[in-house]
């Protein structure tokens, strides 16, 4: 954690400087809604830096770089440089730097052992380790306590103009079904963060479809150590991406239930 904390706080430093000028920045169009600039660009170079030179021989899925080191790897970072672009890029100070680390067994099987979600406009830190909870900076983490519906306040991804038409769908489908039962509905844009929320209690619960690996590493550990919940949207594992739903014990069932419902309107079409 120690080594993931100290990669952060680098990186950080000249993410700052690049938000405080960022409309000084060279910025690339890779497809609707989805940016690359060179802060990104910057910030993954510095994490991959520290991370390796901290633990050489460790594997990398990096969002800008790919997949590096060897295919045999036993540990695996699994790194997000900047969480929130499109905010960054609009002076929106909700961002985030994402770091899991993963290890796979002897059989094959991988699981996330140690994540960390850093906002550094607001200087949280969320973090958490298997089996020994999770912290925002040095704060214990536990999900909210909430059962009822009309007094939840979920997150969630909203699809843009790039994504498949029956996941837009699917997502309608399921806002269509929440809205007139809960207190509220928030998109900030930055997964990683949601997921930090939501084991921080300030989201009773996060849903989002058609997720990358380096999007939710971390942010899942977060989730399950404070006491939450983090699926697919039938309830079984939701590990590396793909279609998430995560809550506190209370609420994950019903935001499940509406979430799969969307799901399965969408494929009917």
């Amino acid at each position: 954690m120690t080594v993931m904390q100290n990669a952060v706080q680098r990186a950080a430093k000249r993410l700052l400087r690049d938000f405080a000028e960022v409309e000084q920045l060279q910025v690339s169009i890779k497809g609707p809604g989805d940016f690359v600039s060179q802060a990104d660009l910057r910030a993954e170079a510095s994490l991959r830096d520290e991370l390796n030179k901290a633990r050489p021989g460790y594997a990398f899925l990096m969002e800008e770089s790919g997949a590096s080191g060897s295919e045999n790897w036993t540990w695996r970072w699994v790194v997000d440089p900047l969480d929130g672009t499109t905010n960054f890029l609009h002076g929106i100070p909700h961002w985030a730097i994402s770091i899991g680390l993963e290890r796979r067994g002897e059989d094959g099987t991988a699981e996330m052992v140690a994540g960390l979600v850093y906002a550094p406009a607001v200087d949280e830190m969320f973090w958490a380790e298997k089996g020994v909870g999770a912290f925002m900076n040095e704060r214990r983490l536990r999900v909210s306590a909430r059962r009822n519906l009309h007094e939840a306040v979920f997150a969630t991804g909203i699809p843009f103009a790039a994504v498949d038409a029956r996941r837009r769908l699917a997502f309608a489908r399921t806002l269509g079904s929440l809205m007139p039962q809960v207190a509220g509905i928030r998109r900030f844009g930055a997964a990683a963060l949601d997921l930090a929320w939501v084991g921080a209690g300030r989201f009773d619960g996060f849903w989002e479809l058609g997720l990358h690996p380096w999007d939710v590493a971390a942010g899942l550990l977060i989730v399950r150590e404070a006491g939450g919940y983090a699926t697919d949207p039938q309830g079984g594992e939701a590990t590396m991406g793909g279609d998430v739903v995560a809550a506190n014990p209370h609420l994950h069932g019903p935001l499940c239930a509406a979430v799969a419902d969307g799901v399965a309107a969408a494929r009917a079409i």
